[in-house]
C-alpha cells in the first residue's frame, strides 16, 4: 500500500516561511521522481515543481521560483518544500505525489500524470 503524507503546514504570515514534508511508504522511493502541487480554494490544482530521483534537474513554476525550494532525502524516503518569502496568493492545500519517470520532464507539470498523491496539508499566508 502506498502511503504519501503531507505535513508542516500551518499559518504564517505574509513574508514568512514553512517547509512541508513528504514521507514515502510502499514503493521504492529512489525510483519516482517527485512532485509538489497546490489547490487554492474554487481552482484546480497547480503545479508547484518537482524533482527527479536524484535531486537533480528540479523544474519550478514561474510563479514561486526563487522563493520556493525541493529537494529529497532518499533515505529517509522524504521529500520536502521549503517555501520563503510567503505571499497570501500561496495560500492553498499543498500536495505531494509520486510520479513514475524517475527523471524530470515537462509533462510532470500535469497532475494526471502522476501516480500517488498524499492527502494535502493546509498552508494559510494572512497578508
Amino acid at each position: 500500500q502506498v502511503q504519501l503524507v503531507e505535513s508542516g503546514g500551518g499559518l504564517v504570515q505574509a513574508g514568512g516561511s514553512l517547509r512541508l514534508s513528504c514521507a514515502a511508504s510502499g514503493l521504492t522511493f529512489s525510483r519516482y521522481a517527485m512532485g509538489w502541487f497546490r489547490q487554492a480554494p474554487g481552482k484546480g490544482r497547480e503545479f508547484v515543481a518537482v524533482i527527479s530521483w536524484s535531486g537533480a534537474p528540479t523544474l519550478y513554476a514561474g510563479s514561486v521560483k526563487g522563493r520556493f525550494t525541493i529537494s529529497r532525502d532518499n533515505a529517509k524516503n522524504t521529500a520536502y518544500l521549503q517555501m520563503n518569502s510567503l505571499k497570501a496568493e500561496d495560500t492553498a492545500v499543498y500536495y505531494c505525489a509520486a510520479h513514475s519517470t524517475p527523471y524530470t520532464n515537462v509533462r510532470q507539470t500535469l497532475p494526471e500524470s502522476y501516480h500517488y498523491w498524499g492527502q494535502g496539508t493546509q498552508v494559510t499566508v494572512s497578508s
